[in-house]
């Protein structure tokens, strides 16, 4: 089996730099099968695109169906520890999953937190954050009145510290869903303390992902644009490099399971399969003086 190089072994309390360990494992995953990977990603952009078209539904089903596709790249990843080539086809797993409704309920409540957060936004900006993602008015430089209001970053920070708890009880849900089998009140649970026991090896995970998806790329477009002096080619170039780190976090979600739960097919045997084990460890028993060797003298009618 090939498995990533950085060696994670399931923790319920892992060390503080394990958030890092996640991020360069998500890097190994990615390098393994770039193109695949990438072309999995393309995939369900377009999908998501296609999926928004539709009327009125359509701006609320891509959230929705967050957890169904992200068992797809979730499963990429398995494939990808296992020497297996990831397909598109990947993207059509969680509609297949016997949890699809389940699926389906998490995405739900993924949609009504995002709702509530946003919605928290209001208390400190008087509705601009609200305002900016409802109205949708494009932005326009020269148009001082279309620039979003000075306010709504307290608005965002508030939305997204509000919405930590769910991001905790969310994280691991879907896949413990489908793999463990678990009811979606339990899988929420089990996630979020989870988290919560993790909760300094996921501060550095963030931080890690905020250096590197975040900051990074904006100081490497300034210092593209100051030397080339084209804004248009600093985000030509850093189109391509955002779209694959984009990819490369998604490919971190895996690790940070397998470190917590343990690899999927890793799961304890059940009585049937200890005893199916046990059986096929027996020696076969040496005949007993008196036993036929025929092995048609024990079926019913035998002579």
């Amino acid at each position: 089996m090939n498995q990533p190089n950085v060696e994670l072994s399931p923790n319920s309390n892992p060390a503080p730099m394990m958030g890092w360990a996640w991020v360069k494992a998500g890097f190994q995953l990615f390098r393994k099968q770039p193109v695949e990977m990438l072309t999995l990603f393309f995939a369900y952009m377009f999908l998501t695109m296609a999926i928004g078209l539709i009327p009125f539904v359509g701006q609320f089903l891509p959230m929705i169906l967050v957890p169904v596709f992200s068992m797809s790249f979730l499963q990429a990843c398995r494939h990808i520890e296992n020497g297996q080539r990831v397909h598109p086809n990947l993207l059509l797993l969680g509609f297949r999953s016997p949890a699809f409704s389940r699926l389906l309920t998490l995405g739900s409540l993924y949609l009504i937190a995002a709702m509530l957060a946003i919605g928290a936004s209001t208390l400190v900006d008087d509705g601009a954050f609200w305002n900016y993602l409802t109205t949708q008015k494009p932005i326009d430089p020269k148009d001082t009145q279309s620039l979003p209001d000075p306010g709504m970053f307290w608005g965002m920070l508030c939305s997204a510290v509000v919405y930590i708890p769910a991001l905790m009880a969310f994280w691991f849900a879907a896949p413990l869903i489908v793999w463990q089998e678990m009811g979606l009140g339990k899988s929420v649970f089990y996630s979020f303390f989870a988290v919560r026991g993790a909760g300094k090896a996921f501060v550095i995970y963030g931080l890690s992902w905020l250096l590197i998806g975040v900051m990074l790329p904006t100081v490497l477009s300034l210092i593209i644009v100051l030397i080339v002096g084209k804004p248009i080619l600093g985000v030509i170039i850093m189109l391509p490099v955002s779209l694959m780190l984009t990819v490369v976090m998604y490919c971190s979600f895996y690790p940070t399971y397998i470190s917590i739960f343990g690899r999927p097919q890793d799961k304890p045997s059940t009585a049937v399969d200890q005893v199916t084990d046990a059986t096929a460890n027996t020696p076969p028993r040496e005949p007993a003086e008196g036993d036929s060797a025929d092995p048609d003298h024990t079926k019913p009618g035998g002579n």
